[in-house]
């Protein structure tokens, strides 16, 4: 087992791929591809590795994070209440005042060109908001 010290001088896109490995099923299968699609959605994201264990990826504020459950992978995105989602992606956390949510379950496909624009309408958001 890895001590603590070890943990700390990995990057946080190391820790995400340890993460993915380590799920070793669908859900590792489904934040790698997530992940992916956010890279190609914004090849700029910065990705980080908070609150003891949670992606968290970032473009002039944070897009979203991605947590793995038991029966889900949850992508919720921090201003997501402020995006539009003509595909209707969010599917969770719908009640909030800033952050939605999409839960993906093992063996659904995610509508790659809808969650990519979801995460480029996420960084102008971020953008926008930062200028004023």
């Amino acid at each position: 087992m890895e001590d603590q010290s070890s943990k700390d001088m990995k990057t946080p896109s190391q820790l995400i791929d340890e993460r993915i490995e380590e799920l070793g099923d669908w859900r590792g299968q489904m934040l790698s591809k997530v992940r992916s699609l956010i890279r190609q959605a914004d090849p700029e994201t910065v990705e980080e590795w908070k609150w003891r264990g949670t992606p968290v990826w970032y473009h002039d504020g944070m897009i979203c994070t991605g947590e793995t459950y038991k029966n889900v992978v949850k992508v919720t995105f921090a201003k997501g209440a402020s995006l539009n989602d003509p595909a209707r992606m969010f599917n969770s956390s719908l009640e909030g005042n800033a952050r939605r949510a999409i839960d993906f379950h093992e063996g659904e496909e995610i509508d790659e060109e809808a969650f990519k624009g979801l995460i480029r309408e996420a960084v102008a958001l971020n953008q926008s908001s930062r200028k004023k």
